[in-house]
């Protein structure tokens, strides 16, 4: 069996002060490349996984260098993208409501070779916070309506599903090669972290 080393870039996407560069800097290790940003407005981490035997998957993981209005964003940030998360704050609306605007964004500028959208994982960050300013249920509607992937709370401080939700996106980018394949959970649905044994969540 041939050794495959695969490549994603994943690009992490939210309002200011959602926790998005805490989120890279603590998956990525302290990876982490401040000198990137003067070249494309972003910083950028690497972030290697050994996914199996004979498979390793290396993360480019993309994060707006102070760059957080969704109408600056370009193609060129998008462009060859395998996945997407959109942060929000779980105690600020705002940025929650805002988490449209950047999915709507990112649908219209990235898609998958078929046309349907690319992994998009919600995450409900800080939720050692309280309290919430929306509810599980309308979080959980929103994600259906959107078009997420799924969705799931996170907190970058406590290192609170972090490595377990971006788990769950490299499954996605693994399976969705273009032909739709999201067979592993139902479109929007809440991520149950604890549920999941990895790796090969939902397999069975």
């Amino acid at each position: 069996m041939g050794y495959h080393d695969h490549m994603f870039k994943v690009l992490i996407v939210g309002d200011a002060t959602v926790g998005k560069t805490s989120l890279v800097q603590r998956y990525a290790n302290d990876s982490f490349n401040k000198h990137y940003k003067s070249t494309v407005g972003v910083d950028f981490a690497l972030k290697v996984v050994q996914w199996s035997e004979s498979e390793t998957v290396r993360l480019q993981l993309w994060d707006i260098a102070g760059q957080e209005r969704f109408t600056s964003m370009t193609r060129l940030y998008y462009r060859e993208a395998s996945a997407c998360v959109i942060m929000f704050d779980v105690t600020n609306v705002s940025t929650f409501n805002n988490t449209q605007k950047w999915k709507q964004d990112l649908d219209s500028k990235l898609t998958l070779r078929d046309g349907s959208p690319v992994p998009c994982l919600l995450l409900a960050n800080k939720c050692d916070l309280s309290p919430w300013a929306m509810t599980k249920e309308e979080i959980d509607r929103f994600s259906k309506e959107n078009d997420f992937t799924g969705w799931t709370e996170t907190s970058v401080k406590e290192n609170k599903n972090i490595n377990e939700s971006m788990r769950v996106l490299i499954e996605k980018m693994m399976t969705s090669t273009g032909d739709g394949d999201f067979s592993a959970s139902g479109r929007g649905d809440y991520i149950n972290l604890k549920e999941i044994s990895t790796p090969g969540w939902g397999c069975c």
